[in-house]
């Protein structure tokens, strides 16, 4: 007998009102159904409608959206006619949430052991004595380092994956019975997103939560989810199983996505899907993914398709869902056949760059205390060719980050050079650097909620480079921008939205298309792709290598995505606690022999394939700071070989040419 619906949505149609007086849909006669131990995922390009569907599912709209028809039920309660008071209760009790972005759900200025502690006091039944220790554990689950300590410290203290988990440990702390997920893992590194992802499908089986989990991340669906549901412009085109969606998708659209994600076992550009969604206020008069679509015909275009439900079990809203087979990958471009990359000439060169955010004291310094501790970068060197895309790879706290904002001059270094084109230091401190050089070096941030003035439209983001650089103005400075933002997949409608009118994705190709504004001979990109959905993401990783092919453009690239990383880098440094493990061409740091944490990240990758799990160390935590002396790894290594990694610092190995590891292990052992 199938077990009644936890959460169910019944033809729910969401919108907004425009100016004209007009009910503009977001989501469109949506049915969604969800029993305990099912974990359902949400799947569709920024701006289908996914967060949207998931808010809807705890009684909460974005300011200016409103029910239009529909019905959403939680254990039986009305979730649109339920009292506020006892609506509070369900949020953070019963019914947890864990958001996108962990910066805008953490109160900065509270410690994070008040926050978690106030989630536990009106959220648990456990007495106010095991507070601290339920803290403790909660911080534990989530793979923190060092829970104690963390603690004590405030939100801003935290890199944007420790913020992440503490957004995740605030959720459990109520030991929900439901849990919605949106897009919880963006900013956390490989192996902690895998045991994260092993924690809620444990969580998923033995507390019998209903789950609903929205991601761009088809691994991270595949690994917890058993169900799947794909969006498109705020309608339902495919469910069914996992296995069904994502091995065998019956719908073009489904099959797109899966055509643009980066595979390991590839090394190759992803094919970007054509064209863009439809806006919620266009019409649409038949199949919303028609100008898109490889099978569609002029039934396609005149007459809605309605949605089947097939023997299979799944449902699909598709004319020509039969002649999927016919849409064959096609070959994918290489990223790596750039003559310009194989440049002799240096476009930026580090040179021992040490980093340390610890400020010792007078008495440290007088007295060389033994208790300063370790640089959080150490003594970095590497040369960087013009039009090369350099990888960084590694766990959150590895110095990827820091690196970058040390280049960036957003952060001073303690020791070391940076050389810009062979020949001019540039100073790690921004404000001193000529200005010449300022256009010359451009970062792009990960979050750019951080990097956009929330009260500036789209237009001002954008003239701020073009008038500085390039004194544009008027019809000029108009034209130049619309050119931008065509390059990111946006266009001229999107000039005057300010940031709160954007998705995440779409946030972030504004930030993108700011950078690209300026011309710059090296762009540094700091996890740029991490919010983005996989078609955008396939879209800007071709961009990036457009622009590098057309300009000679540098990149130096960090990502947690080491797909992503492999695809569209030339080389790839792997870096651990601020020190390099691995260095060499993309090709060989992907093949073994490699450095045992290399091993790790490339173990943990997430598949978006349900029958492929990841391999996991179940002890394996993540350390707070490396040792003093010897390996950086040796206390999380598998294969250490005793004393010689705890005092000694490890030989640079080259295995191949230009391929170094860094590592006491023989080279005829790794």
């Amino acid at each position: 007998m199938p077990q009644p619906a936890f959460i169910e949505i019944k033809n729910l149609s969401v919108g907004y009102t425009s100016r004209s007086d007009k009910s503009i849909l977001v989501l469109r006669d949506v049915n969604l159904s969800i029993t305990r131990g099912d974990s359902v995922g949400l799947v569709g390009e920024s701006g289908s409608g996914k967060s949207t569907l998931a808010l809807a599912a705890m009684g909460y709209f974005k300011r200016g959206l409103h029910v239009i028809s529909g019905q959403i039920h939680f254990d039986g309660i009305d979730m649109l006619n339920i009292e506020r008071n006892a609506l509070q209760r369900l949020r953070g009790g019963r019914l947890a949430l864990i958001p996108q972005n962990s910066g805008q759900s953490l109160t900065p200025n509270l410690r994070i052991g008040q926050q978690i502690t106030e989630a536990l006091r009106l959220h648990s039944n456990i007495p106010a004595t095991d507070f601290h220790a339920g803290v403790i554990d909660l911080l534990s689950q989530v793979r923190l380092p060092d829970p104690v300590g963390l603690t004590d410290r405030y939100p801003h203290e935290l890199s944007g994956g420790q913020q992440q988990r503490v957004a995740i440990a605030m959720a459990l702390a109520s030991n929900p019975e439901a849990l919605l997920l949106d897009e919880p893992t963006t900013g956390l590194d490989v192996t902690t997103q895998a045991h994260i992802m092993e924690l809620l499908r444990d969580l998923a089986k033995d507390r019998n939560l209903a789950m609903l989990y929205v991601s761009h991340d088809l691994g991270a669906i595949a690994r917890v989810c058993n169900k799947v549901m794909v969006l498109y412009a705020g309608e339902t085109v495919l469910t069914g199983s996992a296995n069904q969606v994502l091995l065998s998708p019956r719908h073009p659209y489904a099959h797109g996505l899966l055509a643009s994600i980066p595979r390991l076992n590839e090394a190759s550009l992803p094919q970007a899907l054509d064209g863009r969604p439809p806006m919620p206020s266009e019409t649409i008069t038949g199949c919303a993914f028609a100008d898109r679509c490889k099978l569609a015909d002029q039934t396609c275009r005149s007459s809605p398709p309605p949605l089947d439900h097939l023997e299979s079990g799944e449902t699909v809203r598709c004319f020509h869902h039969y002649q999927i087979g016919q849409l064959n990958r096609k070959p994918q471009k290489s990223a790596k056949s750039n003559p310009i990359a194989t440049c002799k000439n240096s476009a930026l060169s580090l040179s021992n760059l040490s980093v340390s955010y610890s400020q010792p004291g007078l008495f440290s310094k007088l007295f060389r205390s033994q208790d300063i501790p370790p640089s959080t970068v150490e003594r970095i060197t590497i040369d960087i060719k013009k039009g090369e895309t350099l990888g960084l790879v590694g766990e959150s706290g590895s110095g990827k980050s820091t690196i970058l904002k040390t280049i960036a001059g957003m952060v001073p270094a303690q020791s070391g050079n940076i050389i810009l084109n062979q020949t001019e230091p540039l100073d790690t401190m921004v404000e001193k650097r000529p200005a010449a050089y300022l256009r010359q070096v451009q970062i792009i941030f990960q979050n750019p909620d951080d990097s956009l003035n929330p009260r500036h439209t789209v237009a001002q983001i954008l003239a701020q480079p073009l008038r500085l650089y390039y004194g544009l103005s008027g019809t000029p400075l108009r034209d130049r921008s619309i050119a931008i933002l065509e390059q990111v997949r946006l266009g001229e409608h999107y000039l005057e939205r300010l940031p709160s009118q954007l998705s995440g994705g779409e946030k972030q190709r504004v930030a993108i298309a700011r950078a690209f504004a300026a011309d710059p001979e090296i762009i540094l990109c700091d996890e740029v792709t991490s919010a983005l959905d996989v078609s955008v993401q396939a879209a800007v990783l071709d961009l990036l290598d457009a622009l590098k092919r057309q300009d000679g453009t540098t990149y130096i690239f960090v990502s947690h995505d080491l797909a992503v990383v492999k695809a569209i880098s030339d080389r790839v440094a792997v870096l651990y606690q601020g020190r390099i493990c691995e260095i060499g061409p993309v090709a060989a740091v992907y093949s073994a022999p490699f450095h045992p944490y290399t091993d790790a990240l490339i173990g943990a990758v997430l598949e978006p394939d349900p029958d492929v799990a990841p391999r996991l160390t179940a002890d394996d935590v993540v350390e707070l700071s490396p040792p003093k002396t010897g390996c950086q790894f040796q206390r999380r290594c598998p294969r250490k070989l005793g004393s010689i990694c705890e005092i000694n610092i490890p030989p640079a190995q080259e295995v191949a040419p230009g391929h170094i590891i860094h590592c006491h292990i023989p080279q005829g052992d790794l």
